[in-house]
């Protein structure tokens, strides 16, 4: 089973699209984690501000705030690798990462 995880920079609740300001890219994003949670494959996300022990257990995560900060938030693994960090996918790369999901396609880096 294909497993997804993004580590999020400190946000006010857990997918971001809360509060007066909301931001239409994070909402994109969360849907596309619900539309690929619903086909099965594994979804886990994490808020720097109220999960912060799990930012810890990741050593590859720990080592990016060490060195970069929150400033490399977010950090997306695909299948236990990195894929992106920095910056969650963009509009145009979000099909991609359905097809690759849900069928047998590279995701490429």
């Amino acid at each position: 089973m294909k497993t997804i995880q993004v580590y999020d920079p400190p946000m006010c609740c857990s997918t971001g699209i809360c509060g007066s300001n909301i931001d239409l890219d994070l909402i994109s994003f969360a849907t596309m984690l619900a539309q690929l949670g619903h086909s099965g494959i594994t979804i886990e996300r994490f808020n720097l501000g109220q999960q912060p022990a799990e930012f810890v257990k990741n050593p590859m995560v720990r080592a990016l705030l060490e060195n970069e900060g929150t400033d490399g938030l977010p950090m997306i693994f695909w299948d236990g690798e990195v894929h992106l960090k920095g910056r969650y996918p963009t509009r145009t790369e979000r099909p991609e990462w359905i097809r690759a999901a849900l069928g047998n396609e590279v995701l490429a880096s």
